[in-house]
């Protein structure tokens, strides 16, 4: 009989990743709040400009991706997090004290090359601590610090702002980044082998379940054969087209909401943290039932249908009906998060070990273009346009065809679930 796998992988790991990934996500997304609060006038920033600014990060998060989910698999994910932290806390806090444009242009570019590695890197850390039956909830604790984060941060930021000022919001919110890196450093192990708190008979056990798990996928060379598959291709676009819908939604819902009439920067805060909790329940659900059936395209394609209709909808009700507009809003946001748990465990349930770490690093970086391409357009189009339908619209259709492509990329449970090795569609 063989040994159960140790239950303190869980409440000894997934907090400190929720943790790291929120600090993360806080430091990216507070700049929303900064161009809705006065950051634009003091630093005489255009429209145009602040929709570069506000999807410039995404540009040197796509860069660097892959050279750090293969430095951290290569070597070591534990340092090369660390030293992000310290670096991502240090640029934040310059946003801060910034009274150059060009030096904050420097800065946000600077910010997404110092994060790009955090997700895949913190993917590729779970990826060796938890096995193929527990993978979509642990991505799912990890990614819970984005929606969770941002749901306080909304509510955080607004009295931040209204207190000191958006200078000190950053400042305050960037510090513990720096803090918090030597506590990861202090907390973590690259793997079980590593782990003192570890007996070496739960050593054993993890090790030998992920060994198994490895006999059943078909074995893939390097790098160049896993980028050329078939399903690394389409999930990478697939990626590209949901990320244009969620950082449209996450950069630029504040000054939605705060258009509308009379509402205030603290209101705009509470209203603007209230889509992150359905995307919390959203997140567990889906990512609980994926583990249990191994199905994971099932989790992933209906929630990112329903974000479409939920966008095309507000689009139709219009500007002049708010607080229906606003519920769609909160089920559009909602439903795009829900699905990110199973995603992320597709590669690593299809690829072997060697590769996966790259693999899922190119489709993040995709990610992060359709990222920079949302947070630019939609921005763009709510300046060109005087209102948000027109970004509705985009935002409805990238989902929609991301639903589309995951449809077709991903196989059947069926086929999935057979006792041959796992086949990548080259």
């Amino acid at each position: 009989m063989s040994q159960p796998l140790a239950k303190s992988r869980w409440y000894r790991l997934l907090p400190i990743a929720f943790i790291t990934y929120s600090l993360a996500y806080l430091d990216r997304a507070n700049f929303g709040f900064g161009t809705a609060s006065g950051m634009a006038a003091d630093l005489h920033i255009t429209p145009a400009m602040s929709s570069l600014l506000g999807s410039l990060f995404f540009l040197g998060y796509f860069f660097f991706q892959v050279p750090g989910a293969v430095y951290a698999e290569k070597k070591s994910a534990k340092k090369l997090i660390f030293w992000s932290l310290i670096l991502w806390g240090g640029l934040a806090v310059a946003t801060g004290v910034v009274s150059n444009v060009n030096l904050l242009i420097l800065i946000r570019f600077m910010l997404g090359v110092v994060e790009s590695a955090v997700m895949p890197s913190m993917l590729l850390f779970l990826s060796r601590w938890f096995t193929k039956t527990e993978r979509s909830q642990a991505n799912t604790f990890l990614i819970l610090g984005n929606p969770a984060t941002i749901l306080w941060m909304s509510i955080l930021s607004g009295y931040l702002i209204k207190a000191v000022g958006w200078r000190w919001m950053f400042i305050v919110e960037g510090l513990p980044a720096i803090i918090w890196a030597f506590f990861w450093w202090k907390l973590v192990d690259d793997n079980p082998n590593d782990a003192d708190w570890l007996t070496e008979a739960e050593k054993e056990a993890v090790a030998d379940q992920l060994q198994q798990e490895q006999q059943g996928i078909k074995p893939v060379k390097n790098y160049g054969e896993a980028f050329k598959s078939r399903t690394v291709i389409l999930l990478s676009l697939q990626y590209a087209l949901w990320s244009i819908g969620v950082y449209g939604f996450v950069m630029w819902l504040p000054s939605i909401i705060k258009a509308a009439p009379n509402m205030t920067i603290v209101e705009t805060g509470w209203l603007s943290s209230v889509p992150y909790v359905l995307a919390i329940i959203g997140m567990l659900s889906a990512s609980y039932y994926s583990d249990k059936t191994l199905n994971r395209k099932a989790f992933v394609w209906p929630f990112l249908l329903l974000g479409a209709i939920a966008f095309y909808a507000s689009y139709l009700i219009g500007v002049d009906h708010f607080w229906l507009s606003f519920v769609l809003l909160i089920i559009a946001g909602g439903a795009m998060y829900a699905p990110y748990g199973p995603f992320f465990a597709i590669i690593p349930d299809l690829l072997p070990k060697n590769v996966a770490g790259g693999a899922m690093a190119l489709i993040n970086s995709f990610g992060a273009l359709g990222s920079f391409i949302g947070a630019y357009v939609v921005g763009y189009l709510n300046g060109e346009t005087g209102g948000f339908g027109a970004s509705y619209i985009f935002m409805a259709g990238s989902l929609l065809l991301s639903a589309i492509i995951t449809l077709v990329a991903v196989q059947s449970p069926s086929k999935q679930h057979t006792h041959k090795p796992e086949k990548l569609t080259l």
